[in-house]
């Protein structure tokens, strides 16, 4: 493997919209969408293999702890808490860009404020709270304002 194709050579200061992201669809599935395990393991595979965009079903749980796993199927859920703590220990051990974790959202309002609890418990100052208000995309800040971000769409 060619050392020089770990580093970034492209300009990375136009805005976001502007670039391809690297995505990963169902990230929590160690298999297929129907009967698969969910591992908040599959996180830390997916981030250190170059993934700068996550999927994150979320979905009410026992006890008020909001749950991941794939709707109306078979797979195995996994508490929200574990994959938001295994996305902030891998996030950033490759690169710096920003990660996006794009969040299904089928929770409840209670279940909604624990969720944006964990997001702001978890990531701290890493979570980007910053709102783009501007329906101009030449507005977006670019990959390299948001080093070290996380970025939450909904």
């Amino acid at each position: 493997s060619n050392p020089l194709h770990r580093e970034v050579h492209q300009d990375m200061e136009q805005p976001l919209c502007h670039y391809f992201i690297a995505s990963s669809h169902n990230t929590y599935l160690s298999g297929d969408q129907l009967l698969s395990q969910s591992r908040a393991e599959m996180y830390a595979r997916v981030l250190q293999a170059g993934c700068r965009c996550v999927e994150v079903d979320c979905w009410d749980g026992p006890d008020g702890e909001p749950m991941v796993h794939h709707g109306y199927t078979l797979t195995s859920k996994i508490l929200f808490r574990d994959v938001a703590e295994t996305i902030n220990k891998y996030a950033f051990i490759k690169n710096e860009f920003p990660v996006i974790l794009s969040i299904e959202n089928h929770c409840s309002i209670q279940q909604q404020k624990k969720i944006a609890q964990y997001l702001k418990e978890i990531f701290g100052d890493k979570l980007d709270l910053s709102s783009v208000s501007t329906g101009d995309p030449r507005q977006l800040p670019s990959p390299l304002d948001l080093k070290g971000k996380i970025l939450v769409k909904v």
